[in-house]
């Protein structure tokens, strides 16, 4: 099964869920997104290491890098293998110079670790096609494109999301529109949940 490598593009603040952040996930060689809804924990860990920080104390993912690499042990890659009701599944592949080994792991710890061993992230097309949104959008030229880092934690704009119960009174065609805003308008969470009723309606047909 081929891989299809995948890069940070940032972290912003969940739309509906207080503590909350959307993680989102860019194909390196196409232009589809994986928003993932992660915890706080996770995406300060996340955003720290994307924004070379330094704590002043080692975090969580800070340690097992240190640990690890005392014992020398790294991780060669990040693997996200399976989409199942919403929820991303992960593993790490480990190697202490005489063996590979594969570790379980909640993708949100597996990106901050993937970002502090500096290994890639990868993913199938399986996976890619059922959960990557489609950017259709003109290229910005280089001035105007946001980093990575800007766009992290950027707050939610009040209104802008409807409800998941709510997206079952729109037609499919709607649907659509309104998921291509919400790309456009980078709100990925919104996207995410639109992208999940238009999946739904697939599967019933």
């Amino acid at each position: 099964m081929s891989k299809i490598k995948l890069n940070v593009l940032g972290i912003s603040y969940s739309q509906t869920q207080s503590g909350a952040y959307a993680l989102v996930l860019a194909e390196e060689d196409g232009e589809r997104r994986i928003p993932i809804i992660i915890g706080g924990f996770e995406a300060q860990a996340i955003a720290i290491q994307l924004e070379g920080l330094k704590p002043p104390r080692p975090l969580t993912h800070d340690l097992f890098l240190s640990f690890a690499s005392s014992f020398g042990i790294s991780i060669v890659e990040i693997n996200i293998y399976k989409l199942e009701e919403g929820v991303f599944y992960s593993k790490l592949i480990c190697d202490d110079g005489q063996k590979q080994m594969t570790v379980d792991a909640r993708t949100s710890d597996a990106i901050a670790l993937a970002l502090r061993f500096r290994c890639s992230i990868y993913t199938t097309e399986d996976i890619l096609s059922k959960s990557g949104i489609v950017i259709d959008i003109e290229p910005e030229s280089k001035e105007d494109q946001p980093s990575a880092s800007s766009q992290m934690f950027t707050e939610p704009s009040p209104g802008t999301r409807k409800s998941k119960d709510e997206l079952r009174d729109f037609s499919l065609t709607e649907l659509k529109n309104m998921l291509k805003d919400a790309v456009k308008n980078e709100n990925y969470e919104k996207a995410s949940d639109i992208r999940d009723e238009i999946n739904r309606r697939s599967k019933k047909s």
